[in-house]
């Protein structure tokens, strides 16, 4: 494994978006209920996206808009909690404390002539140092410039750079090790021969897991399947974050200390 710092000695697995992307037995991603289902469960960890509103009201949801195109960033928190999203100080308030949380930050269009407390990270600052009293917390981005105001504003929280799918993995590597984070957060089509890098383009995992952890961070795949997840546990995978929570941890075989079972 890694540093331990983050995730531990065990591979941790981390409900994407609550329960998974999309409906996963009812409940839909990014709800309270979802998020809730995903701890009773037994998961240690969440990920969560963070979004703003015009009002600088952080909310809970992926796109940046509504589905018939009203952007979240041009709307009120009062009318984006109308239209059923969760404002992210609700769902902090709901979720015991000691259940880790992953800040998937999403920075928007509107983000860029403001000034950098004013971003969606920015505005993020204050309550992940809070939440890093009573939880473990961890912020995520696509956005390197994002994660430097983090670095900032909220020093003491550990930072993550995200990659997109199938993202070149050795660019992936090579520019976290140097960004100043201390996870790597990288699609799982990265870590297999893909559309972008077939077989003879790529390192073999282990060496992959190998390198991140030479250069002291911890590495998270999001988004796997069962099979691959398998895959990566053996190769020493820090963290998972998951769709179809109650299936992949069923499938995975979970030890009594909730996390899996390298033997499964």
């Amino acid at each position: 494994m890694g540093t331990n710092g983050i995730f531990g000695s065990s591979t941790v697995v981390l409900g994407h978006r609550g329960c998974g992307k999309g409906s996963v037995e009812g409940f839909d991603e990014n709800t309270l209920r979802s998020f809730l289902a995903a701890v009773r469960i037994g998961l240690k960890w969440v990920e969560v996206d963070v979004r703003r509103t015009r009002d600088d009201i952080l909310i809970v949801t992926h796109n940046p808009a509504r589905d018939d195109g009203a952007f979240w960033a041009d709307l009120t928190g009062e009318e984006a909690s109308a239209s059923g999203v969760l404002l992210l100080d609700v769902l902090l308030e709901a979720l015991p404390d000691g259940v880790g949380v992953d800040f998937d930050v999403k920075s928007s269009l509107e983000d860029a002539p403001r000034e950098r407390p004013l971003t969606t990270m920015g505005l993020l600052a204050p309550v992940l140092r809070r939440e890093s009293r009573r939880r473990p917390t961890l912020v995520t981005s696509f956005d390197g410039a994002a994660l430097g105001i983090a670095r900032d504003l909220a020093p003491a929280v550990p930072r993550g750079l995200l990659t997109w799918v199938e993202f070149p993995v050795g660019h992936a590597v090579a520019f976290a090790a140097h960004l100043d984070v201390e996870v790597l957060a990288l699609h799982g089509g990265s870590l297999k021969p893909n559309r972008v890098e077939p077989g003879h383009l790529q390192r073999p995992l282990p060496q992959v897991v190998e390198t991140v952890h030479a250069t002291g961070l911890e590495l998270l795949a999001w988004c796997p399947g069962t099979r691959f997840s398998r895959e990566l546990i053996a190769a020493g995978v820090d963290a998972l974050c998951v769709n179809n929570v109650p299936k992949i941890l069923g499938d995975l075989l979970l030890t009594r200390s909730g996390t899996p079972s390298r033997a499964g």
